[in-house]
């Protein structure tokens, strides 16, 4: 197959090319897009893949162009994969990240690819999944899941990276939202974003209250303790520091070889997920555990969840 070769060789056009036959919904494209996926999958990489969510306003998309090009700076090919809301209404997506993002943008070492979020709710795409799969594939080491930023439900992303970045306002009553359960209990790192100018002393004020608001939570299955920093993307302070923290939690998160478990339960979760949507939640609860137990099995041993949903439909 020759877009898999273009893709293996670092080639971005055939890339996007490739996620658009993931994302089609065309039954012609469905095939391929199978087997282009199935291809890819022995061949993703090691990455480090990073969530990053945080209400609108916040600066995402200005935080992930700084951290891109910091990254990219270092010799790390960057794939940041930008989720956009869809309108209910007319089913389109303004897909506006990439603008946004001028410098890194036309950095020959990074790709952006914005997608609707098709009204999946948890702030991700159906398919940023098998998107991550691909970038891997295309030699990207390090992947930054950018999520719609509705709130508190943006915890699916936690389902799809290895670190889940939670980003701020200082006084916009977030601190009270902030010792709320749910989203920030998910966080490795929450970060204050704007900390500049007047906003400095507020931004400061604020990481002291969520350092106190993440006392009450139990800790963390992993054994890592959540961070709480502040940045400011447009006077490029705080970023390297915030860097610095995602490496430290992956060499402890690799070398406890909790990363590569991780991984595995968050592919079953998918497996299980997209069963209940295809077949139904009815269809699911008649499977049986033994059933669901050999899925899983060969799941872990490099079927693509597609072809299980082949066997059991």
């Amino acid at each position: 197959m020759e877009l898999f070769r273009e893709i293996l060789n670092g080639n971005k056009v055939a890339l996007a090319k490739g996620i658009t036959l993931l994302e089609s919904s065309l039954d012609s494209d469905s095939k391929i897009a199978k087997n282009l996926l199935q291809n890819c999958l022995s061949h993703s990489r090691n990455s480090l893949r990073v969530g990053i969510t945080g209400v609108p306003g916040v600066g995402k998309s200005s935080f992930i162009e700084v951290l891109g090009k910091l990254l990219t700076n270092k010799g790390h090919k960057v794939a940041v994969l930008a989720i956009d809301p869809t309108s209910e209404k007319t089913q389109g997506s303004i897909l506006g990240d990439k603008s946004r993002m001028h410098q890194l943008s036309v950095d020959e070492n990074a790709f952006i690819r914005p997608s609707p979020s098709a009204g999946n709710l948890g702030g991700i795409a159906s398919k940023t999944k098998d998107i991550i799969v691909l970038c891997e594939a295309a030699g990207f080491d390090i992947i930054l899941v950018e999520t719609v930023g509705v709130g508190q439900s943006e915890t699916t992303v936690g389902n799809i990276c290895d670190f889940f970045l939670l980003l701020m306002l200082a006084g916009a009553g977030d601190e009270l939202q902030g010792i709320k359960r749910g989203i920030m209990e998910n966080a490795d790192m929450l970060v204050i974003t704007k900390a500049e100018g007047n906003n400095l002393h507020k931004a400061i004020n604020a990481k002291k209250e969520y350092q106190r608001a993440l006392h009450l939570f139990p800790a963390m299955e992993n054994g890592w303790t959540p961070k709480v920093s502040v940045c400011s993307s447009n006077e490029n302070t705080g970023i390297s520091e915030i860097w610095e923290t995602i490496s430290s939690f992956n060499k402890q998160m690799s070398s406890s070889n909790w990363k590569i478990e991780n991984r595995k339960r968050q592919d079953i979760y998918w497996m299980h997920n997209t069963i209940k949507e295809e077949l139904g939640k009815k269809k699911y609860k008649s499977l049986s555990k033994d059933l669901l137990n050999i899925l899983e099995r060969q799941l872990l041993k490099g079927k693509t969840i597609s072809q299980i949903l082949e066997e059991i439909q």
